[in-house]
């Protein structure tokens, strides 16, 4: 009797398992509920990644939050970074940890900060009581040491000049910088402005630190163009003489009308390469000249004076209409290899920015103009989450990643196929991100282990 009663409870047992497992087939699966009796919803599939399936890593740092994304594919170097908002300029590793910092003191940062090989900084600064307020502070160059020292300090910031943006040292020891020089509206009108105001055209200079003298120099107000007033100076037709300015592109009730923000030297063909943000172009102009050739159009290794060699972006802004433009805005011109550039593109209205690797022309020569058109682009990187309307820029890794600075947002690293692979954020206002090797000359002069 026992045993019959005990195979009919293991029969009974058998069936209730085999209804419960086709009741779970069945697409209206009930939903557990917890202790009070609230409903727990319950994933189909309820496997938590972690950070050893993704390969994804956040690390809190000294200076702000890491995340590396794939920490294998990232090289490992000290990062110099600019933070405008913080008046800092320090030396991280990629964990964010700080590794250095020159104290400032009162100085405020312009915008550019770089580390030489001997481990000073050169610095563009503000000036104290700028008369000249637009943004893009600057002024004053300073080569600070580790302790915060100024080595070598150079002001030139008044009523009519002030040093903003950019600095870059050159092969010769010499600094070059740039500056706005006022126009008054009275000459920027017979220069044939439509603008009823001051103006504030653009100049390159060349300054000798050991004797604070400019030995060159370069001023846009020398190669403009206009086709708004015949009867005034450099009327003309502006799309047959795409190597001039056209003063009146941008519509600037301040004055404001070219803003160059970046600059980059090539020492192969001695030009100089210029950001200006508001043509939404990069100039090219020729070194080898004197400054008095400068002033012409002709003359120096490119037979042009101070005429621009090359201008690529946004062929709009010398009347060209039917080639496509390439850049909303942009900052930083950077010359990483022979024939090659970097360069972030804002984005402005379009709200999205891009990192293009452009190959330069083969040739600039003085029989003509090169072809007016955009570079070839090697490689671009966008992404939803990449936009900065200010500063920023990118360089190039050994390990040929590519360093992104998303101005007001941190900083990114990314692959050539276009991996995000490690991100740095912090508030902060980042200007520029520099690489620098762990044995690079300029950290081991830090006497940094």
């Amino acid at each position: 009797m026992k045993t019959t009663l005990h195979n009919i409870k293991i029969l009974a047992v058998y069936i209730s398992m085999i209804f419960f497992l086709f009741s779970c087939s069945n697409d209206d699966i009930s939903i557990p509920q917890d202790e009070t009796g609230e409903e727990n919803p319950v994933e189909e599939n309820p496997v938590e990644e972690t950070p050893q399936e993704t390969g994804e890593e956040t690390v809190e740092g000294d200076m702000g939050t890491v995340t590396y994304f794939n920490r294998e594919l990232t090289e490992d170097h000290y990062i110099l970074v600019n933070d405008a908002m913080d008046n800092r300029v320090y030396l991280m590793d990629k964990n964010g940890d700080l590794v250095h910092e020159w104290p400032l003191g009162e100085r405020k940062i312009g915008n550019d900060v770089v580390l030489l090989e001997d481990g000073t900084l050169l610095a563009a600064l503000q000036a104290d009581g700028p008369d000249i307020l637009f943004g893009g502070f600057g002024g004053k160059i300073q080569i600070i040491d580790k302790e915060g020292n100024a080595l070598w300090d150079f002001t030139y910031s008044n009523s009519d000049h002030r040093l903003h943006h950019d600095v870059e040292l050159l092969p010769n020891g010499n600094v070059l910088g740039i500056a706005w020089e006022k126009m008054p509206q009275e000459e920027a009108l017979a220069n044939g402005s439509n603008h009823n105001t001051d103006l504030y055209p653009e100049s390159i200079l060349e300054i000798d630190p050991t004797t604070d003298e400019i030995v060159w120099e370069w001023h846009a107000k020398d190669h403009l163009i206009q086709d708004y007033d015949e009867i005034k100076s450099n009327y003309g037709n502006i799309a047959a003489n795409p190597q001039l300015i056209d003063i009146n592109h941008v519509p600037a009730e301040t004055g404001n009308i070219m803003h160059i923000n970046g600059l980059s030297y090539d020492p192969i063909n001695d030009l100089i390469y210029l950001s200006v943000n508001f043509y939404s172009e990069v100039w090219v102009i020729d070194h080898s000249t004197t400054s008095e050739t400068a002033a012409t159009h002709s003359g120096g290794n490119f037979g042009r004076g101070g005429d621009l060699v090359y201008r690529f972006g946004n062929p709009t802004a010398y009347g060209n209409n039917d080639t496509e433009r390439l850049f909303v805005n942009n900052h930083y011109p950077n010359l990483f290899e022979p024939g090659k550039m970097l360069i972030f593109t804002n984005g402005g209205d379009l709200e999205q920015s891009t990192v293009y690797e452009l190959q330069l022309p083969e040739a600039l020569n003085s029989a003509s103009i090169p072809e007016l058109v955009n570079p070839e682009i090697l490689w671009s990187f966008t992404d939803a989450e990449l936009y900065s309307p200010k500063v920023s820029g990118a360089v190039r890794l050994p390990n040929g990643n590519t360093l992104i600075t998303e101005g007001d947002y941190g900083i990114w690293e990314v692959t050539t196929d276009g991996e995000v692979v490690w991100k740095f954020s912090s508030e902060g206002f980042f200007w520029r991100a520099y690489h620098y090797a762990k044995d690079d000359p300029a950290i081991l002069a830090l006497g940094i282990p």
